[in-house]
């Protein structure tokens, strides 16, 4: 087996549309917050997906969801455990550096959708960080996994039902909120949903340099 192939041992669904391919760890080690590149073995289309899975996960972990358009995601969705997927990495910059860490920082972790991804493998791999993860999404069924969220640090805002925490959209919960202004704002989702959160939080007096984005699509 090519020392890329990695092989799938589950699949877990989560919505109709959404799901979280397992595979074996085979020894990797990443950073909360990279991804990976990620696509059938033997195939020439691969797609980044950050790492959902913890550091102390047994397994390695991605959360896809299917798009209409999207040859990866719909070939991914039809493997099935003993199946192989080829993996890069892990590779990417959009990480918690040890300083933030160490001096007792807040965290702003702000998603849309699957973006939540990187945030999901930062909450499960550092025990008592603080944190507030604000989560965009349409309905209150795409809370990917909040049980893994502490209930009090976890906002889903939902902009197409009342089911959620925060009816509107994430911008709207900040434009409705205030921040300390030393806290670090991780930012990962479409680009418009990050350009505009930044110029939001620049406006309520968080500096550049605590800003932190990844688009994801």
């Amino acid at each position: 087996m090519n020392n890329n192939n990695y092989k799938i041992t589950g699949r877990r669904e989560i919505t109709d549309s959404t799901f979280v391919l397992e595979m074996e760890r085979n020894g990797m080690t990443f950073e909360p917050g990279q991804h990976l590149l990620l696509g059938k073995a033997g195939d020439i289309h691969h797609r980044e997906y950050s790492i959902y899975s913890g550091t102390n996960d047994n397994t390695l972990d991605v959360l896809i969801k299917e798009v209409e358009d999207g040859e990866v995601s719909k070939t991914l969705k039809h493997l099935r455990p003993g199946d192989a997927v080829e993996v890069q990495g892990p590779l990417g910059f959009f990480t918690i550096e040890e300083e933030f860490l160490k001096d007792n920082s807040k965290f702003l972790f702000i998603a849309s959708g699957t973006g939540i991804s990187p945030f999901h493998s930062m909450a499960k791999s550092f025990t008592g960080l603080d944190y507030q993860l604000l989560h965009g999404i349409r309905f209150g069924e795409d809370a990917y996994d909040r049980k893994d969220y502490n209930k009090h640090r976890y906002v889903a805002c939902t902009s197409r039902d009342e089911s959620g925490d925060f009816h509107g959209r994430v911008t709207d919960y900040i434009r409705q909120h205030d921040f300390q202004k030393n806290t670090h704002c991780y930012l990962c989702g479409n680009f418009e949903m990050i350009r505009e959160v930044m110029d939001l939080l620049e406006k309520k007096g968080i500096a550049q340099d605590h800003l932190h984005a990844e688009v994801y699509f």
